[in-house]
């Protein structure tokens, strides 16, 4: 299983649109709906139809998290959320780029996640600068306790890590394709997408500055995982991240706990080069609530 993308509410979609082609660096992928307005569909140079949709709305939301695999990983899927009891809605036919049939649950504090089956995958393209794709999203959670339950024992993940703040879990060789992170309420902490190396990452950050977007957070290297990173607030109000060179693990991995992952006092990060403007970030990393999931 993969994740494949994050589906945002926006308010003023279209400057939101522009923002992530022409200075984000991803690539648009088609747009869905009759009416104006409709959803927009993004896509990266790996080999996922789309990473990131974006729908006009009157206010922020996520509409889901979304995670593709084979067929019968996303039908075992099913199978555990129906014996845990969670709500749940059958999807013959997801309406996005590359289709697929499926089904969307709600977690425990009302996070949504689309399970999707894979069909076809697109060819990769080819571009150092631009995204390959979205590599994890973090989720703040009331209780990281029941979000992890949740993900272990119905969505099949696996704990990496666990930090005094956050728990990391994965659902392939990457370290970590969702984290939950301690807080008041359950919404969207930020969005990372995937570089090719280091430099892709700093040529991102560069690239932000000149276009008159100051960094919240980075450069610098997280402890789990391993991954370079460098933290944006975008226009529209979500946090989104550069990252590269995030660690491959199998299940022969020490999980950690917080005491293997302490730094020097006035240190969040390996290098310790920069600091994060936790004042702007708060805010934004509360702008982004789960929509209720309808029809279930």
């Amino acid at each position: 299983m993969r994740l494949r993308s994050v589906e945002l509410m926006v308010p003023q979609a279209a400057a939101a649109a522009q923002f992530l082609e022409e200075v984000w660096g991803l690539i648009p992928a088609g747009a869905g709906g009759a009416k104006p307005g409709g959803t927009r569909f993004f896509r990266g140079t790996g080999d996922h139809p789309y990473v990131l949709s974006i729908t006009e709305a009157k206010a922020p939301g996520v509409a889901a998290i979304t995670l593709a695999g084979p067929p019968d990983e996303i039908l075992q899927a099913k199978a555990r959320a129906g014996r845990a009891q969670a709500r749940i809605r059958p999807v013959a036919d997801f309406d996005v780029p590359g289709g697929g049939g499926g089904f969307i649950v709600e977690g425990p504090e009302g996070q949504i996640y689309q399970l999707i089956a894979e069909t076809a995958r697109p060819a990769p393209l080819q571009d150092r600068d631009k995204p390959i794709q979205a590599t994890h999203a973090v989720i703040n959670a009331v209780s990281r306790e029941d979000s992890e339950r949740f993900a272990v024992d119905v969505l099949g993940f696996k704990v990496s890590d666990r930090t005094r703040h956050m728990t990391f879990v994965r659902c392939n060789r990457k370290h970590h394709s969702i984290a939950f992170a301690h807080a008041q309420l359950a919404s969207l902490n930020h969005i990372a997408f995937e570089m090719k190396d280091l430099d892709a990452v700093m040529r991102g950050i560069g690239r932000m500055r000149d276009a008159g977007l100051e960094i919240a957070w980075g450069p610098g290297r997280h402890g789990p995982g391993n991954n370079v990173f460098g933290y944006f607030i975008a226009p529209f109000g979500a946090i989104i991240e550069y990252t590269s060179e995030i660690s491959e693990i199998d299940d022969s991995y020490k999980v950690g706990g917080p005491e293997d992952w302490k730094w020097p006092a006035g240190r969040t990060d390996h290098w310790g080069v920069s600091a994060k403007d936790v004042a702007r970030t708060a805010v934004a990393e509360r702008a982004f609530r789960f929509l209720p999931l309808a029809g279930a």
